[in-house]
């Protein structure tokens, strides 16, 4: 309704689960109305981190669901769009990384490898489109302050505040401009990379936290 009324376009959403039902992420541009199925630009901004275990107390459960949500359903979802993009010959694809798919961190083992993952695959793909007008681009966020804390600590609201506490983390409308301006340059500016921290922010774990 709120897209609806600010921006007067027509709206139509769809819920799936990314971790579950990886045959209909495969074939979701067929459960789209025709009126919805020519699709110029793609977000992929599904992102799940599940706790900090250490390398050597990963659950199966957890790793197979970062995995599958992260990359598998990420890449299931780009290919199913891109294709008809290329068909086209027009298209941008935008991932939603993370810093954690430029550097590792004590606890990330599996965030880290999925992000990494959906970094490398960015670049492949951009290879794979070179010679085509569809742009592919990676946006690789430090600290969100969204509801992803507290999904990774199974609810504990004391622990994802914590992640956020005394610095000015970035917030989701910091992403959202950096995906409109990537999506808006001229046809013949492809935004590759954009790697975007909070200004007390260094790197994944490297936070001052000054208030």
């Amino acid at each position: 309704k709120e897209l609806r009324s600010v921006h007067s376009t027509n709206v139509f959403t769809i819920t799936i689960d990314l971790g579950r039902e990886l045959e209909r992420v495969a074939k979701l541009p067929e459960e789209l109305p025709p009126e919805f199925r020519v699709v110029d630009i793609l977000v992929n901004n599904a992102g799940l981190a599940l706790g900090k275990p250490s390398a050597a107390e990963n659950e199966l459960f957890d790793v197979q669901q970062v995995i599958t949500v992260n990359v598998t359903s990420a890449i299931m979802v780009a290919s199913a769009f891109l294709a008809k993009m290329k068909a086209r010959g027009r298209g941008h694809l935008i991932n939603v990384g993370s810093i954690a798919g430029h550097e590792y961190y004590a606890g990330g083992s599996v965030y880290c490898a999925s992000k990494h993952a959906l970094t490398a695959f960015s670049g492949a793909a951009r290879h794979d489109l070179i010679g085509t007008p569809v742009r592919v681009t990676c946006i690789s966020p430090g600290a969100v302050e969204t509801e992803f804390s507290l999904v990774r600590f199974g609810g504990d609201k004391a622990k994802a505040d914590a992640v956020y506490s005394d610095f000015a983390s970035l917030v989701g409308e910091d992403i959202a401009d950096n995906i409109v301006y990537a999506a808006t340059r001229p046809e013949h500016v492809q935004i590759a990379d954009i790697v975007c921290l909070a200004t007390n922010q260094a790197a994944a774990t490297s936070i001052a936290r000054v208030g």
